[in-house]
């Protein structure tokens, strides 16, 4: 066990017993501790940190995390971090103070190389652009730490499936996955290639593709999926990141699968991440 399992609860305890007890009661009960990942933290001040936390009660929360560069809370308050955090909040200011956190899940490995930190660094900024989800927040810190913790021991082809995959999960969480198995007009086409379009969510045959260009009813942006992105799509859907290694994808695939799923969020979102681009 990290040293900081044990030391965050004592330090919270003796700071709290030097309080007179009726304002130790008024203090706890400002303060909720939650279950979180660290998803963004950036300057705000001149010795002070703002932090973007997906947690399992509560969803997204900002909180300010006081101290200066030497400060472990800072270190603990990383991206990509989890744990269990204590939130102060002083209503009357308008603020929230991230007091401790009990660190379980350091994921240093994902620092240590370039995709591995663009993938995490996509995979926050998906979450906090659709605002954790809204709703079922346990599910979606489930999610996440999944992804984080398979990317870990990932090479770089590997961080590239690993956050494709996420985001299709992601877009199944949110309730926007489109359904790919067949022609959405004709019901036909389960072994050949369809037309894909994001604004109308739809999937069509050659055929029906055809007869709706021919009728003016498509417009542009439409994406070609082969059986076998489609098939990789079905087949990895449900499965846990950290199986995923067994499913591989040929180049063409993988291009028209990233297509596919960011074009789907993208309309959801109003907007294309930049993060999803590297």
């Amino acid at each position: 066990m990290h040293p900081s399992a044990i030391s965050a609860p004592l330090r919270l305890c003796e700071r709290y017993s030097s309080i007179p007890a009726p304002l130790r009661e008024l203090n706890l009960s400002r303060t909720s501790v939650l279950s979180a990942l660290i998803l963004r933290s950036r300057p705000a001040g001149e010795s002070n940190n703002e932090v973007y936390l997906l947690t399992a009660e509560e969803g997204i929360i900002r909180a300010t995390v006081f101290g200066g560069p030497k400060s472990k809370l800072r270190a603990f308050a990383s991206p990509f971090n989890s744990g269990q955090v204590w939130i102060y909040r002083d209503k009357a200011k308008e603020y929230a103070k991230l007091s401790d956190m009990d660190v379980r899940s350091w994921r240093p490995a994902l620092r240590e190389m370039y995709e591995r930190t663009m993938a995490g660094a996509a995979i926050a900024e998906t979450i906090l652009t659709s605002h954790g989800g809204g709703g079922e927040w346990g599910i979606a810190l489930k999610l996440a730490e999944e992804t984080l913790d398979a990317l870990e021991s990932a090479n770089e082809d590997m961080c590239r499936r690993l956050l494709v995959h996420f985001l299709w999960r992601w877009a199944g969480f949110l309730g926007i996955q489109p359904h790919l198995n067949e022609c959405s007009s004709c019901g036909h086409g389960e072994k050949a290639s369809l037309w894909f379009n994001a604004k109308e969510s739809a999937a069509l045959c050659a055929n029906c593709n055809s007869d709706s260009i021919q009728t003016g009813s498509k417009q542009g942006g439409q994406i070609i999926l082969n059986p076998g992105g489609r098939k990789w799509l079905s087949v990895t859907g449900e499965l846990e990141p950290s199986s995923l290694h067994r499913y591989s994808m040929d180049v063409k695939s993988f291009g028209e699968v990233k297509a596919l799923v960011t074009a789907v969020l993208a309309e959801v979102f109003g907007k294309r991440l930049g993060s999803w681009e590297w």
